[in-house]
């Protein structure tokens, strides 16, 4: 009997301890302990007032910006004359120095040789030989028909004529390119000396001879710039030319004078990549300043718009580890995303292909700071 009633207390004991031991919390396993995330950060209400914490959303709207970039004044080759004589001579006189302003038709040097007195005395005895001619094959001509002369004697006569006439033709021009009229040429105005006068409108670039000089058909004399053309050369990087278009307006400056603003237009985009992997990129100014002489080293600014960009404020921006992040409300929290920022301005800046997913949600602005503070310090005592 003592035997029974002892083993009645002793399966009581078993099944309490069983149930007590069920009951009692177990130690937790290390696979059950989750891990913290790293890129997420709470805060309550309370927390959020102390901090000033604002939200905003993604705005879509046009931005403006400035790409910054170099240039210098250039002239284009259709623009530029070199000025020579086909002749050459003697340089007599001029009073050319580089930068002057000059009219066309302006006789801007005297150029003498003997060789332009002989070139117009053949001209004179051409164009009197030829009317000599020109009068013998007229009658010539006349008794041919009248069956007065044989064809061999006309053709002669007809050949001479035609010659003297290619002759007297080749003259006229070489007088022209010396800058002598034949129609007016006589024999009481023969002259060793011509007038020089200039082709354009424009300015002196460089004189390369001086008085008393002689130079050969194939020197340069003066440079001549042709001002109503100059424009603006930029060296634009690669990675930026496919934001770049005809017609974009362009501001530029130069160093010494950076409060006077010269307004342009491109008006050439290059298509070869230079070895620092810039672009020539061509633009018009508005109206022309004769300050603006060529080889001047400018500043410009070119202007572009964004169409539909997708916009933060800026104070939604903050750096985590030298990356731009920004902060969307998740549930009662905030998790931290990487971005890529664009162009900004007036307080707002470009977000590059922003997730769909975001564009709806909330987005910590104004202290947004200390949410990423938290998120550091957490991420520190871990």
């Amino acid at each position: 009997m003592k035997i029974l009633k002892s083993y009645k207390y002793i399966s009581l004991a078993l099944v309490l301890g069983i149930y007590l031991g069920a009951c009692s919390p177990s130690k937790p396993t290390e696979a059950s302990v989750e891990e913290p995330n790293k890129d997420g950060v709470s805060v309550d209400s309370l927390q959020a007032k102390n901090i000033g914490l604002t939200l905003t959303k993604f705005e879509v709207k046009d931005i403006r910006a400035h790409l910054k970039v170099k240039g210098k004044i250039d002239v284009p080759p259709q623009n530029m004359y070199s000025l020579s004589l086909p002749l050459g001579g003697y340089l007599k006189y001029t009073k050319l120095l580089p930068g002057m302003h000059f009219n066309k038709g302006d006789v801007i040097a005297l150029i003498e040789d003997p060789k332009f007195i002989e070139i117009q005395q053949q001209y004179l005895v051409a164009k009197s030989k030829q009317q000599l001619l020109k009068a013998d094959f007229e009658r010539q001509n006349t008794l041919f028909e009248a069956k007065a002369v044989s064809e061999k004697v006309f053709q002669q006569v007809k050949s001479d004529y035609q010659t003297q006439q290619v002759t007297l033709r080749a003259l006229e021009e070489q007088l022209k390119l010396i800058g002598i009229n034949p129609l007016t040429l006589t024999a009481e105005n023969l002259s060793g000396t011509i007038p020089l006068r200039a082709p354009i409108n424009g300015f002196v670039g460089r004189v390369n001879a001086n008085t008393g000089k002689y130079f050969s058909p194939t020197d340069v004399l003066f440079e001549l710039v042709n001002p109503e053309d100059i424009h603006l050369s930029l060296n634009v990087f690669e990675k930026d030319i496919n934001e770049l278009e005809i017609g974009q307006n362009v501001t530029a400056y130069t160093n010494a004078a950076s409060q006077k603003k010269y307004k342009c237009e491109i008006i050439l985009i290059g298509k070869e990549v230079l070895e620092d992997n810039s672009v020539n990129v061509h633009c018009h100014f508005d109206s022309y300043d004769n300050k603006l002489v060529p080889g001047t080293y400018m500043n410009a600014e070119i202007n572009k718009v964004y169409k539909a960009a997708f916009t933060l404020p800026e104070t939604a921006i903050q750096y985590w580890e030298a990356k731009p992040v920004i902060f969307i409300k998740e549930g009662e929290g905030f998790k931290m995303q990487t971005v890529e920022l664009g162009v900004s301005e007036k307080g707002f800046v470009q977000i590059i292909s922003p997730e769909a997913s975001w564009l709806q949600a909330s987005i910590a602005d104004k202290g947004s700071y200390a949410l990423l503070m938290k998120l550091k310090n957490a991420a520190e005592e871990e």
